[in-house]
């Protein structure tokens, strides 16, 4: 943790076993609807946590509760050694957020929006443009940098926005679906970037939807639903969950969906997972872990006369984990925020 980061601030230390994030029974409400539900998460020092879940989960409500956005009605979280409620101002020096979508300063150009974001955070002058220029070079705008941000790419505006939360060298970087609309070739210098900045010593706790991202980013897991957490661990270890392989069984008829799902279930093969219906694609998902079971669903699917169109093993991916957990596929935008909440995160 980087205690040097602020001088003459004096931080709550509650950090314990190198965690950079530490979340306990963590609430919040909108109206009836509980966004998060008592909510416990533990992001270790210079590793990526990546937080999934299907929209309305309550994830985009954990940022902005974590980067001092919005209050929780209930729970403690403390982000660098910080609480996010009582020290919500040192908090900020020590953290850099990027949401969903790039919010620099359009009439400015990238090298103001980064120099003035600098002066904001209290950095002097010289090392405000210092920053400024660093940060362009590394995110290979520098050739754009007397331009208005107006007339940027998307990418590019992407990449300002990630160096816009880097400007003040943070200890804990929250990323909000960073590349969401961003091209193949973008996303990929995206994730070389934030590849990098693990190397230097920053946590991130990432929220997004592409399975391929988490794959590529993150260290460990957290998955939500409902405002809670249902899952988390290493991802080899979810993948585990749902059975070292995957058969995916479609009947000839589509409306033997529902009573294929039940005939496996009843075979109680699957240990912790149970079988999941894929209505997108038509059949369903079983966790197996041997040949033996594999002949068990064949003979299941037999006694109940049902006929099959299809039958194939292969080894779960990340989605598959997801929509085991979750019975969601992780495709759906991000949970929203009411306006008079998105207000009160603006002030």
């Amino acid at each position: 943790m980087r205690a040097d980061t602020v001088v003459g601030m004096t931080r709550i230390d509650t950090r314990t076993g190198g965690a950079a994030v530490t979340v306990r029974g963590l609430v919040k409400h909108y109206g009836e609807t509980r966004a998060l539900d008592g909510v416990d998460l533990d992001v270790r020092e210079g590793t990526v946590m990546g937080v999934l879940g299907p929209n309305g989960a309550g994830k985009t409500t954990l940022v902005r509760i974590l980067s001092t956005l919005l209050q929780p009605d209930s729970g403690q979280a403390t982000v660098a050694g910080y609480d996010v409620v009582l020290q919500p101002r040192q908090l900020r020096r020590v953290i850099g957020l990027t949401g969903q979508y790039a919010s620099v300063d359009e009439k400015l150009s990238g090298w103001e929006n980064l120099y003035m974001i600098g002066r904001l955070l209290d950095l002097p002058r010289k090392d405000a443009r210092t920053r400024a220029d660093a940060l362009l070079e590394r995110f290979s705008l520098t050739e754009a940098a007397k331009r208005p941000a107006a007339t940027y790419s998307g990418g590019m505006r992407r990449r300002l926005d990630l160096a816009a939360s880097m400007i003040g060298a943070p200890a804990v970087l929250f990323l909000d679906e960073p590349t969401t609309g961003l091209d193949p070739r973008t996303r990929n210098e995206v994730w070389d970037e934030v590849k990098r900045m693990v190397g230097d010593g920053v946590t991130v706790l990432l929220t997004t939807q592409y399975m391929e991202e988490a794959e590529q980013l993150a260290s460990e897991l957290t998955v939500v639903d409902r405002g809670q957490v249902i899952a988390g661990g290493a991802i080899e270890e979810l993948k585990a969950k749902v059975g070292g392989r995957a058969l995916r069984v479609r009947p000839a008829d589509p409306t033997q969906l529902r009573p294929l799902a039940a005939a496996l279930d009843e075979l109680g093969i699957t240990g912790l997972a149970t079988t999941t219906v894929d209505t997108d694609r038509g059949d369903v998902l079983v966790p197996i872990l041997s040949d033996e079971q594999l002949t068990a669903v064949v003979g299941a699917v037999t006694a109940r006369g049902i006929t099959l169109s299809s039958i194939t093993t292969e080894l779960p991916s990340l989605d598959e984990v997801f929509l085991s957990l979750t019975g969601h596929r992780a495709s759906a935008p991000q949970d929203a925020m009411p306006a008079e909440d998105l207000q009160e995160a603006a002030v």
